[in-house]
């Protein structure tokens, strides 16, 4: 997510399909393209953020100046799912199926409890408060990877002089990762878990690293990176190992090497994606007021 700005006028919150045509953006030079165009499924909000899909429940994002979590579902209004939260961006779940949140407001990384409550998972670093972690993502045994560039502080509050990458392991111990990166974004790892990929969102690249195991990272690489104007944000990966960022103009998606197939136009900053409930054939994508969807 880039930093965003708050819309002061009030916005009502209905359901809507409008499907966007698609005008690939891919170089000349590359032969496979996708055959997918964006839905928009919902508007009137403030800026999304972070879809992820839960089963029974539907799709939950973000609304982060609105302080608030929502649902969607088909045929039906989008309501509120969570009031406050934390000013959440990313989110994610847990293999219980519970809620996590990167959360602006609150400067942590959260879990919600079946109970409404929160338990903060990653407050501090070395006694000094964490920036604003923006988006996270689970490993198989439970490990937590996210990233805390520092959108959602001002200057003068923040005590870490560095953008982290971190890991928190099922032990509940937090570990920094890499504090290379000018404003750390997006992260996903590959579907092997060989790989962490990590968006810089003003530069518009990708990077790459190799998983030592859960508490270290290395060789460090430029991935992929995006063109004209604008920022990478969140990104995911398929079965098939492909990386499919948010950035200018709309959804890119990448082989593993780094190539890029194709791009599927989304209106708007396109600020993070997430699958559905049946695999690789939906995904979601959020982009400032509105929420859309693409089927593959």
């Amino acid at each position: 997510m880039q930093k965003y700005h708050k819309i002061l006028c009030g916005c009502g919150l209905f359901l809507l399909s409008v499907v966007i045509t698609s005008v690939s953006l891919i170089p000349a030079s590359c032969t496979r393209q996708v055959s997918a165009t964006a839905e928009k499924l919902a508007e009137g909000f403030q800026f999304t953020e972070g879809p992820v899909w839960k089963q029974g429940t539907g799709l939950l994002f973000s609304d982060i100046p609105a302080n608030t979590v929502y649902r969607w579902r088909a045929n039906t209004d989008s309501a509120v799912f969570l009031r406050p939260s934390g000013n959440s961006n990313g989110l994610a779940l847990d293999h219980s199926g519970r809620l996590l949140l990167a959360q602006h407001g609150d400067r942590r990384v959260a879990r919600l409890e079946s109970d409404g409550s929160q338990t903060p998972l990653a407050t501090h670093f070395n006694g000094r408060r964490l920036n604003s972690p923006n988006d996270l993502t689970v490993k198989s045994n439970g490990t937590i990877f996210f990233t805390d560039p520092p959108y959602g502080v001002s200057p003068d509050q923040r005590e870490l002089n560095f953008q982290g990458i971190y890991s928190i392991t099922p032990d509940g111990v937090l570990h920094l990762l890499d504090s290379t990166l000018y404003r750390p974004n997006g992260i996903d790892l590959s579907p092997d878990e060989s790989v962490l990929y990590v968006s810089d969102a003003p530069q518009r690249i990708i990077y790459a690293w190799d998983v030592v195991n859960d508490s270290a990272i290395t060789n460090k690489r430029k991935f992929a990176s995006m063109k004209p104007e604008g920022n990478a944000d969140g990104l995911k990966t398929n079965a098939e190992g492909h990386v499919y960022a948010t950035g200018p103009t709309g959804i890119w998606i990448f082989n593993h090497q780094g190539t890029v197939l194709d791009t599927i136009p989304v209106p708007g900053q396109t600020t993070n994606c997430n699958w559905g409930a049946t695999g690789h054939d939906t995904l979601y994508v959020t982009s400032g007021p509105a929420v859309y969807r693409i089927v593959f």
